[in-house]
């Protein structure tokens, strides 16, 4: 497993960044439908727990989102770990789309 860790500073309001980062994987589902699938999550106040499918490969992890940013912790199966910038240049690049 390879460790995926992001980052993505923002300026709105907790509760607006929250609301916004919820739409992630649905956008990431849609936009990309050939690298994902199987797209499930569930969520506890500000933090989220996600899985999806890359590539026929399972990934998971969890979406802190706090005041100032929105922190994503995801382990990656090794044979993704080579496609590991593209798979973090997708999520970061949405993510700041939504929170922008």
């Amino acid at each position: 497993m390879s460790d995926l860790k992001l980052s993505i500073p923002h300026n709105l309001p907790a509760e607006e960044a929250l609301n916004r980062i919820k739409d992630l994987l649905g956008n990431l589902k849609k936009d990309h439908k050939d690298l994902v699938d199987n797209a499930e999550e569930s969520w506890e106040g500000n933090t989220g727990q996600f899985s999806f499918s890359a590539k026929g490969f399972d990934l998971s992890g969890t979406i802190n989102v706090s005041p100032s940013g929105v922190d994503i912790d995801a382990k990656l199966p090794f044979a993704l770990s080579f496609f590991k910038g593209k798979i973090s240049q997708v999520i970061t690049d949405k993510a700041k789309e939504l929170l922008s």
